[in-house]
């Protein structure tokens, strides 16, 4: 039996994307309640050598929408990496569940054995199948700048818990 490559991820990216949305609200209200200007938070980082939430949740997204992009061989929208508020955050978040959510399982059958080839500025990746890049790639990639974004608040006091994380 194969994976079904939809199922295993599209549904996934969108319920956690959506609660990456719920955590970023809380932030949002968190911030308006102790009187901290929210930017404060999009430009937050765990250390020094990290990237802001601002950038955990560009590079989160890009690798959401450019991987199952290939999968479902369609074209990826552009997006401008510009986000400086919270508003511009959740909008980028919004796009991105709106591009899933056009995809259609038919438009990823048989992507498990498709070979994927691309580059990162001077870097060229490449996996001889599409189960090895979801597996290895994106969803690895996906919950790191997650899961670092969800730290970055955790870490400046917004009260989260796993529950905020794994909602359903």
């Amino acid at each position: 039996m194969s994976l079904n490559m939809y199922q295993v991820s599209v549904p996934m990216f969108i319920s956690m994307l959506n609660n990456l949305s719920r955590i970023l609200i809380k932030a949002e209200r968190y911030a308006e309640k102790k009187k901290i200007d929210p930017t404060i938070f999009v430009n937050s980082r765990l250390i020094a050598d990290m990237y802001p939430i601002s950038r955990q949740i560009q590079i989160g997204t890009d690798m959401v929408r450019k991987g199952i992009a290939r999968l479902a061989d369609v074209n990826c929208p552009t997006f401008k990496d510009d986000e400086k508020t919270m508003a511009d955050l959740q909008k980028r978040i919004t796009k991105t569940i709106a591009f899933l959510q056009k995809i259609k399982p038919a438009q990823m059958a048989d992507s498990e054995t498709k070979k994927i080839e691309f580059s990162i500025r001077d870097n060229l990746f490449k996996f001889n199948r599409g189960d090895e890049y979801l597996q290895a790639w994106i969803i690895p990639h996906f919950y790191f700048h997650m899961t670092t974004t969800y730290n970055i608040l955790r870490s400046n006091g917004v009260n989260l818990g796993k529950r905020d994380f794994l909602k359903f």
